[in-house]
């Protein structure tokens, strides 16, 4: 079985709808963020704090790619997209789902995004951010769920069902 890979902004949530869905499916769950924590012994915030964005971004990369997981809902950093062997490793897995969330819904859900650890350049906005990180969702994404608007049901409803969908696809063309 293959993996789930969610994608997205920070406050889109990823780790949210990777519960539910990882339930529904009777799937693992894993939080790459928390697999970072989890092997450095440090918060996000103080990592990115002591190691700079870019050393942050290696780090990420580096642990994402080794993430080793079957029949698993993985929940992404909203940063994982820059990271090229991560997200090949990702691709080559399972199948990646963007969570597309509107702008404003985002700083609505969002408080302080440096405690939580958000990789944010010097002097950019949240806007900024959003605009540069948009493409690379795009680019990676197998499947785009908008999410902007609607309930944690509705959206785990959606993600299972194409799920259910490609999976029956795929042991078709085993037979």
């Amino acid at each position: 079985m293959r993996n789930i890979i969610l994608i997205g902004m920070p406050g889109a949530g990823k780790s949210t709808v990777g519960v539910v869905l990882a339930k529904k499916l009777g799937y693992r769950f894993l939080d790459s963020d928390l697999i970072i924590q989890e092997k450095c012994g440090k918060l996000l915030h103080q990592l990115i704090d002591e190691r700079g964005e870019a050393g942050f971004l290696m780090l990420e990369n580096e642990i994402n790619a080794a993430i080793r997981a079957k029949a698993a809902v993985i929940a992404t950093g909203g940063s994982a997209v820059y990271g090229k062997e991560a997200m090949a490793h990702f691709k080559k897995t399972g199948q990646v789902v963007y969570l597309r969330l509107d702008c404003e819904e985002l700083r609505e859900r969002l408080g302080d995004l440096h405690e939580r650890g958000v990789v944010l350049k010097e002097g950019y906005t949240l806007r900024d951010l959003y605009e540069e990180r948009i493409p690379l969702y795009e680019k990676y994404a197998d499947r785009t769920v908008e999410c902007s608007g609607r309930t944690i049901r509705s959206i785990v409803e959606e993600i299972a069902a194409f799920s259910e969908k490609e999976a029956r696809r795929r042991e078709g063309d085993c037979l």
